[in-house]
């Protein structure tokens, strides 16, 4: 049936065939907000020494490749946000989009990404407190952040958009401090050697095809997280698709903080050619240890801790429980996960990304490239059928005629994302086949359990309205 649209022309939730569960306190601000938190300001500050050696300096490069590349995601899914402003991301996107057996494994890869990447967050934060406290278990600390984390969440989207701007207004602060002190450095040489200059975005001499494989690389994990605000769709209180215009704002501010960040480190650096194996995980400190002292080293290492281990991994958190609760209310995955509590949150699937984290934290640390590895393919694979379901939908069903936004921007992003995805490493590729193979088990159990098109758990289904096609 055709999509029924509010007075504001965003279409109602009722007329995708659910009722409105979650609860509405999300304003366009706090999408940005969110979004920002869960890209991290600060995120370059932990990789500086890595993406220096790999990019030969030139880290602002980049990020500016970076957002080059996912702004074409971006405007992808701000597309595929205002048609279908569903919390399931590219599993409601691509399933409504193209077909919805092609949106259950779009769902399942970038659940792979969601899964992991708080873990990832935790491994982060627990290696960082080794910095501060040697002798302290790293385990730990990861559980510790597990639980500040889950309490947060349980506590209902109110608590998590407080916790977005306090956690914001930190980073924030010391992004400013971090320019003060680079700036007082570079003009009063504090560092030796060191100088501010067009080098350190682009040399010539150094930029080469392998350079920009390896950026893009780096640049598209740097950037995961704006596409966390989709979750939120049905959370949210603005007009005229606000989570599709907080993804390009909120990547394009976190951009500016990436590149203004590391081009005032690479300048502070200047004249190192490469930062020692024992070394390079906390060359960013270093540095500023060298600008202004260990006690401001020691805070911004703080810093750098809450910013991952909490504010980080709480929109990691609400973001894959948000697409649990999608895919289970469609049947998709078990029921329990679709369970609302008396904060209109999804609890048991906050509870469960707890309780898999705790799990995998304990198995993975120490092993950051691999989780890494399998977050990137999880999110590019996504991202892949995303680009198919903007060309499908828009293109070939609705016969858009916007070929730039329908035709143009889905190809180039198709391109970009799937040149990364070739030269992905193999044990990326191969963890990455696997978990498909176990979404083909998990897909055929739950259609002979549901049938082929399984109308949502009666307790989520409106009671107007059909589902749209």
């Amino acid at each position: 049936m055709t999509t029924t649209a509010a007075s504001d022309g965003q279409p109602r939730l009722e007329s995708f065939g659910y009722k409105q569960e979650l609860k509405r306190s999300v304003s366009t601000f706090d999408l940005v907000v969110y979004g920002l938190v869960f890209m991290v300001p600060i995120a370059p500050w932990a990789i500086f020494g890595v993406v220096f050696n790999e990019s030969k300096g030139m880290v602002p490069l980049v990020y500016l490749v970076g957002l080059v590349a996912m702004i074409f995601t971006a405007l992808g899914y701000s597309q595929m946000a205002k048609s279908f402003p569903l919390a399931g991301s590219v599993f409601s996107y691509v399933g409504r989009g193209t077909h919805p057996i092609a949106g259950f494994f779009a769902g399942w890869a970038i659940l792979l990404d969601y899964l992991l990447v708080p873990t990832l967050l935790y491994v982060f934060a627990a290696s960082s407190m080794r910095g501060i406290f040697p002798d302290s278990p790293e385990w730990l600390w990861a559980i510790l952040c597990v639980a500040v984390n889950t309490v947060i969440n349980v506590l209902g989207i109110g608590s998590i958009t407080v916790a977005n701007r306090v956690f914001l207004a930190i980073e924030l602060v010391f992004v400013a401090i971090f320019v003060i002190i680079a700036v007082s450095a570079l003009t009063g040489q504090t560092i030796e050697g060191s100088s501010f200059s067009l080098a350190q975005l682009w040399d010539p001499a150094k930029v080469d095809p392998t350079l920009i494989a390896a950026a893009l690389s780096i640049a598209v994990l740097s950037f995961l997280g704006f596409d966390g605000i989709s979750t939120l769709s049905e959370e949210t209180t603005g007009k005229k698709n606000p989570a599709g215009r907080a993804m390009i704002i909120a990547l394009f501010i976190v951009a500016t903080l990436f590149i203004l960040q590391t081009w005032l480190a690479s300048a502070l650096a200047a004249g190192t050619v490469s930062f020692p194996d024992d070394e390079v995980n906390n060359a960013f400190f270093s540095i500023v240890a060298q600008a202004a002292g260990s006690g401001w080293a020691t805070a911004f290492l703080a810093v750098n801790v809450i910013a991952v281990g909490i504010a980080n991994a709480v929109a990691a958190q609400a973001a894959t429980s948000r697409l649990l609760y999608s895919m289970s209310r469609d049947r998709r995955l078990p029921a329990f996960f679709s369970k609302i509590n008396a904060r209109q949150v999804p609890v048991y699937a906050i509870l469960f990304v707890s309780a898999l984290s705790t799990v995998l934290v304990l198995f993975f640390v120490g092993q950051i490239d691999l989780i890494s590895s399998l977050v990137n393919f999880g999110a590019l694979f996504g991202f892949l059928l995303l680009h198919v379901a903007v060309f499908w939908h828009y293109i070939v069903r609705q016969r858009s005629r916007n070929w730039l936004l329908h035709l143009v921007v889905p190809l180039c992003g198709f391109l970009i994302i799937g040149f990364v995805l070739i030269n992905a490493s193999d044990l990326a590729k191969i963890g990455g086949v696997v978990w498909l193979a176990i979404g083909v088990i998990v897909f055929v159990v739950f259609r002979i359990r549901n049938g082929a098109n399984p109308e949502p758990l009666s307790e989520h289904a409106a009671t107007s309205e059909g589902r749209a096609e």
